[in-house]
């Protein structure tokens, strides 16, 4: 049961969501002040048709896909954390965003590009990332985490660099779209990215909430968790191939985000505690809050000209990274 405090500051988070999204709608290049912005939010007929256009199709989609983008990156980060009880873990350190963005990046050199091809692409690169860590520990050292982690951090490199020497070779205006896009980008949001990112994040959202206890269980140890009926084999593997679903359908649609899924678990581990309901409820909200404000940074910093997201959260991440790795090593 989570306390009084907790449940506070997870309110306080609900609110504080809602509230961000109708100040970033407000920020752009086009000037929208606050009462045409809730004109056009309650559908009243006295607006322009370039304000209704400009909020619904450009500004709303984007923003609510960075909600889910954020949420599902943290949402990520935790799982992975919390099953592998390694405070580094991370979509990209365990290689789901290499290997995903390899898939993504192959069907957009060889196929027509769509949507829906774009996610296929990703989640198969992403399973063929997995398949190759697991590969890389064979027989019984998948089980020992910190041995899958390292895997997944050479399998990265490996597929990252496959990647580089597919764009080397490509058409140079698409290598350079492909590039970009592959830096972490929400420039191409639309309704459609919208429909499909909201299910598997929420699919992934509800499957850890309704493993909680086994996840609760995991922190006491493994020995711990199998004298609790936990088959800690099968719910480690349950839970990588659902966020390795997650981190493809992301890269499929906004490029590859790295050190969200670091940083948010631990923040929210900070204000919430290590138990799994107010861990995922709060990186998820604050993983939404974090790239609501990323994604109206990069574009609005420079003008006429937008930073790749990867760009800040890779600066931010990188240093979040090293303050993390040297307390663990004071230890």
């Amino acid at each position: 049961m989570a306390k009084p405090s907790v449940k506070k500051a997870i309110l306080a988070l609900a609110i504080l969501l809602p509230a961000s999204v109708f100040i970033s709608l407000l920020i752009g290049s086009a000037q929208i002040d606050a009462a045409e912005l809730w004109a056009v939010l309650t559908l009243q007929q006295d607006v322009s048709a370039l304000d209704d256009t400009i909020i619904w199709q450009i500004r709303l989609p984007r923003l609510l896909c960075a909600m889910l983008v954020g949420a599902g990156l943290a949402i990520s980060g935790a799982v992975l954390q919390n099953v592998s009880r390694n405070p580094l873990a991370d979509p990209y350190l365990f290689g789901l965003m290499a290997g995903a963005g390899l898939g993504a990046t192959l069907v957009s050199v060889v196929l027509p590009v769509g949507q829906f091809s774009l996610a296929i692409g990703a989640f198969v690169g992403a399973l063929f990332a997995v398949a190759l860590v697991f590969a890389a520990c064979s027989g019984q050292h998948w089980r020992k985490m910190e041995v899958t982690l390292l895997a997944g951090v050479a399998v990265s490199f490996m597929l990252s660099a496959i990647s580089s020497f597919i764009l080397y070779f490509a058409e140079p205006f698409a290598a350079n779209r492909i590039m970009f896009w592959l830096m972490g980008s929400l420039s191409r949001s639309d309704w459609q990215s919208f429909t499909l990112l909201l299910p598997v994040t929420v699919l992934v959202i509800v499957l850890a909430l309704a493993l909680r206890r086994q996840l609760d269980a995991l922190l006491l140890g493994d020995e711990s968790a199998r004298t609790l009926g936990v088959n800690t084999p099968a719910l480690r593997l349950t839970l990588l191939l659902a966020t390795a679903l997650l981190t493809a359908v992301i890269v499929s649609q906004c490029g590859g985000i790295a050190f969200v899924g670091l940083m948010i678990p631990h923040i929210a581990r900070r204000l919430f505690g290590v138990t799994s309901v107010p861990l995922l409820l709060g990186s998820a909200l604050c993983g939404a809050l974090f790239l609501i404000w990323v994604d109206t940074m990069a574009r609005t910093v420079l003008p006429q000209q937008e930073i790749p997201l990867g760009v800040i959260t890779s600066l931010l991440g990188s240093v979040f990274f090293l303050i993390i790795m040297r307390r663990q090593a004071l230890r």
